[in-house]
């Protein structure tokens, strides 16, 4: 079997700050191995961002061993093994659509020719073909989001982790940017670490849900889906989907009683 793509044993991180220490996550053991969809989810503040943060190098554990791709996570991070999608699209207002995902392959040292066609390549991976020229207030949330996925995409990396990308948006435009998010997993074969607050967009997702307790963030359950990687958004009324679901609620549940 190969080794895991992220591996995390007895992982602790306690924060200083200035009214006493933080217990942001306590014990915490994963593997992720190549190619799996990835979902975290728990109540606010029991550190799934923390989490992914210490996987890209963000934030340094206080004790336990975390490795990406066989390295710590800061040199896989000069390695430049990820890509980082955040909350809030976090685009630059007075750069184009093209110019902002250029950006990173411009700080690599990417030549001209590469960068042009490797933007044109993720454009059109995130259906976004046709508005490198715009700007992005001209763009609606939803393909702005996009947008910032094909910036994470632009170098290639095996690993991308998102941070809870799609929690803003509205439920009709989450549901298509979650089909799409699939599409373009199936087509890439990306390993992807997915913070998500919504039990629907978990289950739908992933290959693996890990649900996390209130802090001090330790996981509860970890599920490994049972659904098709083809999976139309009808699946969700399907009784397999259902029964997921309410094992997601349930590890939830079971994580604040625990508490």
């Amino acid at each position: 079997m190969n080794d895991p793509i992220i591996a995390a044993r007895g992982l602790d991180l306690t924060f200083k700050t200035n009214d006493g220490p933080v217990h942001a996550l306590k014990d915490v053991n994963l593997e992720i191995n190549k190619g799996d969809f990835v979902s975290f989810i728990g109540p606010s503040g029991c550190g799934k961002t923390t989490f992914l943060r210490c996987m890209a190098g963000l934030e340094t554990p206080t004790a336990g061993t975390l490795t990406v791709n066989g390295m710590p996570p800061e040199e896989a991070r000069k390695a430049r093994a990820y890509g980082y999608v955040f909350q809030a699209a976090g685009l630059y207002p007075w750069r184009t659509i093209g110019g902002n995902i250029r950006l990173p392959l411009e700080i690599m040292g990417f030549s001209k020719a590469d960068q042009a066609e490797r933007v044109e390549r993720v454009l059109e991976l995130v259906d976004l073909a046709g508005f490198e020229k715009k700007f992005p207030w001209q763009l609606s949330g939803g393909m702005q989001q996009r947008a910032s996925i094909a910036r994470a995409l632009a170098f290639d990396a095996d690993i991308l982790l998102m941070d809870e990308p799609f929690g803003a948006l509205d439920e009709i435009v989450r549901d298509h940017l979650n089909e799409q998010l699939l599409q373009l997993w199936a087509r890439t074969e990306k390993t992807i670490g997915f913070v998500t607050h919504s039990i629907p967009e978990a289950v739908y997702l992933s290959t693996k849900i890990v649900v996390m307790s209130p802090r001090p963030g330790r996981i509860t359950d970890v599920i490994e889906s049972p659904l098709p990687k083809e999976r139309p958004l009808d699946i969700r009324d399907s009784a397999e989907f259902i029964e997921i679901a309410h094992r997601v609620r349930d590890g939830l549940r079971a994580g604040h009683l625990d508490d």
